[in-house]
């Protein structure tokens, strides 16, 4: 399969020095109108009695279980930590107390599937270098307003780590970012001093195999972007966002891209996959990659 690369070399200059480069309106009003719209739908369907898995990047080495787990290879559903009251009811419609929808849309659901799997999001990987790059996770995020949960400051590769890394962030605002309805942050240039530490999946359960750096938040610089931008990360650059307080939500859409020519995807990773996902496309020296 022919894919060429569309990316100029400005981006490719921002992203090896600064971590992180932009591309506004990425996606048409249609595209964003569509996935709105479809996870209204899903939203709509969601029996929240069924479960109240919570998702929060404080307390992640507690917050993980099967459904946790099992979402690799599934579209499910996370509530944000402050969601629920002392009674343990939630304080608000389900539509305004989820956190996230993770982690395979891009598998599964038709309309998430036709953006991720499209040919400018293939032809991005292929500027960067990309031999054979799967979608290892998506995420729809609400950053619902009020309660949106904060996300700390961490790296991508962490969570999904390769031998060489090769996660790269897809970030997609479905809605504008603003610093009122939390932004992306990102340490630029952080990338370059490599990865702090690995999240670890063992026998009794997942941790981080070291303690998380103290951080200035004078080093952060916010990412405002208007809705239909997409936001390029690098796996190793310093990011985060912060409590949404405002009266606004903030959705978007993450995807999380890795390469499996020439690299190996760590067995101790949160993710294990029971199937091979379907590469955005195979070039030259095709290597197997092992799940």
């Amino acid at each position: 399969m022919g894919i060429v690369g569309t990316l100029s070399p400005d981006q490719l200059h921002s992203f090896n020095s600064q971590g992180y480069f932009v591309i506004e309106s990425f996606a048409s009003a249609e595209d964003i109108d569509a996935m709105r719209k479809r996870m209204d739908q899903l939203l709509h369907d969601f029996d929240c009695s069924a479960t109240a898995s919570i998702f929060s990047t404080k307390n992640q080495q507690q917050s993980t279980d099967n459904y946790f787990y099992e979402s690799g290879e599934k579209i499910s559903f996370f509530f944000e930590e402050k969601a629920f009251g002392n009674d343990g009811e939630l304080q608000q419609p389900k539509e305004l107390s989820i956190n996230k929808v993770g982690h395979a849309l891009h598998e599964l659901d038709p309309v998430f599937k036709g953006f991720s799997y499209s040919e400018k999001v293939s032809s991005l990987f292929s500027s960067l270098g990309y031999k054979r790059p799967i979608i290892i996770q998506s995420m729809y995020i609400f950053k619902q307003p009020g309660i949106g949960g904060e996300v700390v400051p961490h790296q991508d590769n962490s969570f999904l780590y390769t031998e060489p890394p090769t996660c790269t962030g897809l970030w997609l605002a479905l809605e504008d970012a603003t610093i009122m309805n939390g932004c992306l942050w990102a340490i630029p240039g952080s990338q370059k001093n490599g990865l702090v530490r690995r999240f670890i999946r063992g026998e009794g359960g997942v941790t981080f195999d070291r303690p998380s750096p103290e951080y200035d938040q004078k080093d952060f610089v916010p990412i405002e972007v208007k809705a239909g931008s997409l936001v390029v990360i690098h796996g190793d650059l310093i990011h985060q966002s912060f409590e949404n307080q405002s009266s606004k939500s903030r959705h978007a859409y993450s995807l999380h891209v890795v390469d499996t020519d020439g690299c190996k995807w760590a067995q101790d990773n949160w993710i294990r996959r029971k199937v091979e996902p379907e590469p955005l496309y195979v070039s030259s020296s095709e290597l197997k990659f092992d799940l």
